[in-house]
């Protein structure tokens, strides 16, 4: 015991800087699952957590029963999917694009491009979203014009919503997403590649012999991790992003509970709440599948 407190004392340093991250993971993380049990309650602000009566999966069913429930579970896992199917693969395709680029120049400047956009907050990023499809101004519109076409009303057409959003997610984040791929790139030992280039591998060859083997560790944790994090879209921007001509596909869990639980004439904390821990089961529930299934053929795994 006096040998681990002197080893302690010795390595005060790092302790104070972990207590600082495990301070915020316990109290933000941690400690609001105390009040995941307002799901099971009605509750009521005067009475507290623990003086609310305990009314069992009353919420959830009535959630369950809803009549919107079929059409936001669909349009979230729709939306959830594509996203993840879409935009899961650019910041791989970007960072392996890159790492063949000989001009230092060119590739500086294709990395502050992709990269600026991600420092744009959500309300201004949807904004010019807005002005570049407006149907009358909009430059996408104008170009049609030009070309003799009737202008498109895109935020008008349900069957449009979640293409814009995931295509325009793609165009902010793919930049910011493909950094952690370049420094799994950096890494992989360069005589690889001299042995490849030796042997006559074209690029293409290097590519899908070398790289992808090379940064497959670090994507497979990536993919649990996005899965894990699925239904948790948010809703600024899809809330941004709605109007009433087009809510039958962009209404989602996020914006509903918003909606319905939040911003109602009568706050329904206990409503809201068990549709946010519904969601988190199914999370869980996905990261836990797929880090098993990543286990199973061999793959790297979170645990």
């Amino acid at each position: 015991m006096k040998a681990y407190w002197k080893k302690l004392l010795h390595s005060w340093q790092l302790h104070v800087l972990f207590f600082l991250p495990l301070m915020y993971v316990l109290i933000f993380k941690y400690y609001p699952m105390y009040g995941a049990q307002i799901a099971f309650r009605d509750f009521v602000a005067s009475k507290g957590v623990m003086g609310s009566e305990w009314v069992g999966l009353e919420h959830f069913i009535r959630f369950f029963q809803s009549y919107d429930f079929w059409r936001i579970l669909g349009n979230t896992l729709e939306l959830a999917l594509y996203q993840l199917a879409v935009g899961f693969p650019f910041p791989i395709i970007l960072a392996l694009s890159l790492n063949y680029v000989r001009s230092g120049r060119f590739k500086r400047s294709v990395q502050m491009i992709t990269y600026a956009p991600h420092f744009i907050s959500v309300v201004v990023m949807v904004g010019i979203i807005l002005q570049f499809l407006d149907p009358r101004t909009g430059m996408i519109n104008n170009a049609l014009g030009l070309l003799g076409m009737e202008p498109i009303h895109f935020m008008a057409d349900p069957a449009l919503f979640k293409s814009i959003y995931v295509w325009s997610d793609i165009w902010q984040n793919v930049g910011w997403g493909c950094i952690v791929y370049l420094a799994a790139l950096a890494s992989i030992n360069p005589t690889l590649h001299e042995a490849a280039v030796v042997d006559g591998a074209s690029i293409v060859r290097r590519i899908w012999h070398v790289d992808i083997p090379g940064i497959l560790p670090i994507t497979i944790i990536l993919l649990i991790l996005n899965t894990g994090n699925l239904m948790d879209l948010g809703f600024e921007k899809v809330l941004l992003m709605q109007n009433p001509l087009n809510l039958s596909a962009s209404e989602i869990i996020d914006t509903y509970v918003y909606k319905v639980g939040l911003s109602s004439a009568v706050v329904n904390f206990s409503y809201a709440t068990a549709i946010g821990l519904f969601k988190s089961v199914i999370n869980l529930t996905l990261l836990v599948l797929l880090n098993q299934a990543a286990r199973k053929v061999g793959q790297e795994s979170l645990w």
